[in-house]
């Protein structure tokens, strides 16, 4: 197959006798990176401006530890395109991540929780990094998200089998939040990402004085509660958008960038969509805390102050200072 002609760059780097660690920085470095290997000592990458400075700080560093380095721009051929592209070629990788997901989804019901999530975390640690390494992507990457999707449904079956549904896409109306004060919420017990990160955000930014019940089923929601993540609630899935990013934008908060970035994070845990890079260590958090405390009022208590954290990370540091 011929391809577009690509700008490739290259690093041709060779060290001195007893430099052993700093070769081997070296070499996760440039594995991290995904970088393809001509031959010993010569790596190649497609040039693009973030990977051009990270290869050539690189080449900077080998210097710096003694050794000889240099970076080179370049281009090839159009008939030598495919074996230049042929080094990243990640189908084994992706068949790897498939597999295990499969497999995976396979012992949903036998596994403990913590050891389920431990894997599932991997898992989506190895799709992340190679969607990040895959410079040339192909029909593999579709079919690992498939059975990703799969994977992540059966998890959510498991340890929320009341989940809420996708609801149709629709406009979501603009609320006041003066009359939603000092109201009583109530949503599914045993407390999940969107289910605890919503009653931060319903604590946090909209009723302050919110009383929360928690319930064995969502049939038990009493009539003058705001029911919320699960079927016929009031507020709930809607479209693309979990619980968490519908009262964000139902209150009128989605101006917020730290709030809105916190909603892509639970939406990726909850329901899947573009990786977060602070989502498996959230995910962990939460997974440490459920474990400990004694009950859902506990784990509120003892995420909200990770929440809040992540939301002022999250947010421009101007915002912060006004």
């Amino acid at each position: 197959m011929t391809f577009l002609p690509t700008r490739w760059q290259m690093l041709i780097l060779s060290f001195p006798g007893g430099r052993d660690t700093s070769r081997v920085r070296l070499w996760r470095a440039l594995k991290t990176l995904g970088a393809g290997t001509l031959r010993d000592g010569v790596y190649i990458l497609p040039e693009r401006p973030d990977l051009h400075e990270t290869l050539r700080g690189l080449a900077e560093d080998i210097r710096t530890a003694g050794g000889q380095a240099h970076h080179l721009v370049f281009s090839v051929p159009a008939p030598e395109e495919d074996r230049y592209r042929n080094l990243f070629d990640r189908c084994e990788e992706y068949q790897a991540i498939t597999e295990a997901a499969t497999a995976l989804a396979e012992q949903v019901d036998d596994l403990a929780e913590p050891e389920l999530l431990k894997q599932l975390r991997q898992i989506r640690r190895d799709a992340e990094h190679l969607h990040r390494i895959d410079y040339f992507p192909g029909p593999e990457r579709d079919a690992m998200r498939a059975r990703l999707e799969i994977l992540e449904a059966a998890v959510q079956a498991r340890l929320s089998p009341d989940e809420p549904s996708q609801a149709p896409e629709q406009s979501i109306p603009r609320l006041n939040v003066r009359d939603y004060r000092g109201r009583t919420w109530a949503t599914r017990a045993s407390l999940w990402v969107d289910r605890v990160a919503s009653a931060w955000l319903i604590n946090r930014f909209i009723d302050p004085e919110a009383r929360f019940l928690w319930l064995a089923r969502p049939a038990d929601c009493p009539a003058d509660a705001l029911g919320f993540d699960f079927d016929g609630a009031t507020f709930t899935h809607v479209g693309e958008r979990v619980t968490f990013q519908v009262l964000t934008e139902a209150f009128s908060l989605d101006d917020d960038p730290g709030l809105v970035r916190l909603g892509e994070l639970v939406r990726f845990l909850d329901i899947g969509g573009a990786p977060v890079a602070e989502a498996a260590g959230f995910e962990a958090v939460l997974t440490g805390a459920k474990q400990r405390c004694g009950d859902d009022d506990a784990l509120l208590a003892a995420v909200s102050p990770v929440l809040e954290d992540l939301h002022r990370s999250f947010s421009p540091a101007q915002e912060l200072n006004t």
